[in-house]
């Protein structure tokens, strides 16, 4: 499966454009770019809509829901896997979650998920 800094790198070459040219046209510094890239930290939201935005690709190609970079899931799909309940074990044990890159194991996804509650309720 190719990350999503592979994907980013990809279409900048595709573009032919330098790290500091999309850098400067995303608003974010070359070396954030390049730790995106190396998949060494992953885009806030706020970066992946302007990279999809700037490729005109959709998010869901960006984030590998689909290989088709302007195909979207199915409006029914999304609302499915957007609503899933993550501290559900099964959930927990079937998908990667990811933080810098690198897979979260049962128990430190259930210590995020309690520390994301526990924000919320403050």
């Amino acid at each position: 499966m190719i990350k999503i800094g592979d994907k980013i790198a990809l279409l900048r070459e595709k573009h032919a454009l330098t790290q500091e040219d999309l850098s400067r046209k995303l608003e974010i510094s070359r070396a954030s770019l390049s730790h995106y890239e190396k998949n060494r930290r992953e885009p806030d939201y706020e970066t992946i809509v302007r990279i999809a935005d700037h490729f005109k690709v959709s998010i869901d190609y960006l984030m590998g829901r689909t290989e088709d970079p302007h195909s979207v899931l199915d409006p029914e799909v999304r609302n499915f896997v957007d609503s899933l309940e993550l501290s559900d074990e099964k959930i927990i044990g079937t998908f990667s979650l990811t933080i810098d890159g690198k897979k979260l194991t049962v128990q430190e996804a259930k210590r995020f998920i309690a520390f994301v509650r526990a924000e919320r309720s403050i």
